[in-house]
């Protein structure tokens, strides 16, 4: 969808690159959703970030996220953006859908 074009996301919205959802078992077994036990966060790498959301004054609150980061969001967080050139998911979420972030 972003194939060539640049996106800044707006307010307090980042653009995720969601890691690809495991849908086979070690042994090769199809799992389905249905079949799961409990809802796992998602993971992907912050691809773009926008300027942060404004305080009552006007101020903007700056981010605590930034591009690069790894980070963790609800299953169902975000609105699909589309794919990127290598066929993963892309998503708009906002910074407070964001459950943490990986730090080495």
């Amino acid at each position: 969808m972003f194939e060539n074009q640049s996106f800044k996301p707006t307010g307090d919205r980042i653009l995720v690159k969601r890691d690809p959802i495991e849908e086979r078992s070690a042994g090769g077994i199809y799992i389905p959703d249905s079949a799961r036990e409990k809802e796992r966060a998602q993971g992907g790498v912050v691809l773009a970030v926008g300027a942060g959301k404004r305080d009552a004054q006007g101020n903007r609150l700056p981010l605590e996220v930034q591009k690069g980061d790894r980070v963790y969001f609800g299953k169902y967080a975000g609105t699909e953006a589309g794919k990127d050139t290598d066929g993963l998911e892309l998503i708009i979420i906002r910074e407070d859908e964001v459950l943490g972030v990986v730090t080495k």
